[in-house]
């Protein structure tokens, strides 16, 4: 998978990449990432990239010009641009998943008070935020984007059946995790971990997941159980409907 960052501060990434797991998939090849500077295609002599908001308002918004170029420069027939935003769609599990199908990607990065609409409606193809607070600008949601996706591409983590076990994946959260020793402080590893039945195993971390989801993120507790309830009744539709062909 190819990924090209557009940002003011391509700098802002030395770090986050070359480290891990990220690091291990780019030096195998599964994965490219490109930094672009969107100040580079400004076209004024002094690389000016933002002016005062028509309307009124506080802060500086990023100019359309600089900011369509560079998502030019890199935009491909199978390219799929994303702003990242506030205002988007939040970031999921299986958003993340999704997007580890596609080919090209283009992640461009806000700063300022935004980006003049006129290059969102131009050229980009969806918005999408990591949660709903403000960040300085993009590019830290640009790291979390790309963190949460490249765990589905094949061969970047070492278990491949990793990736869709943990949390959120099915709605919920993962179970608790133990390992040695056995006795901790007087803290003992519950003893289901510890008799080998791996049907056993897996009731009791869906049922602790579910006692922590519905705790925690009540409101996620409420859309499984309403995807669930949704699935069995979908599969009584599909035997009535079998049922009528003979």
């Amino acid at each position: 998978m190819q990924i090209d960052i557009l940002s003011l501060f391509p700098s802002y990434f030395q770090g986050p990449f070359d480290v891990s797991i990220i690091k291990r998939a780019i030096e195998a090849g599964i994965l490219e990432i490109n930094h672009v500077n969107i100040r580079d295609f400004s076209k004024d002599k002094h690389r000016k990239v933002d002016e005062r908001p028509f309307g009124g308002g506080p802060g500086m918004v990023m100019t359309p010009q600089p900011v369509i170029d560079a998502i030019r420069s890199r935009k491909k027939e199978n390219s799929h641009v994303i702003y990242l935003s506030p205002q988007g769609k939040t970031l999921t599990s299986k958003k993340a998943e999704h997007l580890s199908k596609l080919e090209h990607i283009v992640l461009l990065c806000g700063h300022y008070e935004g980006i003049d609409q006129r290059a969102i409606d131009c050229e980009v193809a969806e918005e999408i935020s990591i949660g709903d607070y403000i960040l300085t600008n993009g590019c830290l949601s640009a790291i979390v984007l790309i963190d949460a996706m490249a765990r589905f591409i094949p061969n970047v983590l070492g278990n491949p059946e990793a990736a869709r076990e943990e949390t959120f994946n099915e709605m919920i959260f993962d179970g608790p995790h133990y390992t040695r020793p056995e006795v901790y402080e007087n803290m003992q590893v519950p003893s289901v971990l510890l008799k080998g039945n791996h049907a056993e195993i897996q009731k009791w971390k869906m049922k602790e997941g579910l006692i922590k989801t519905r705790k925690v993120r009540p409101e996620l507790y409420i859309k499984y159980l309403l995807e669930k309830t949704k699935q069995v009744n979908k599969n009584k539709e599909g035997e009535i409907s079998c049922e009528t062909k003979f």
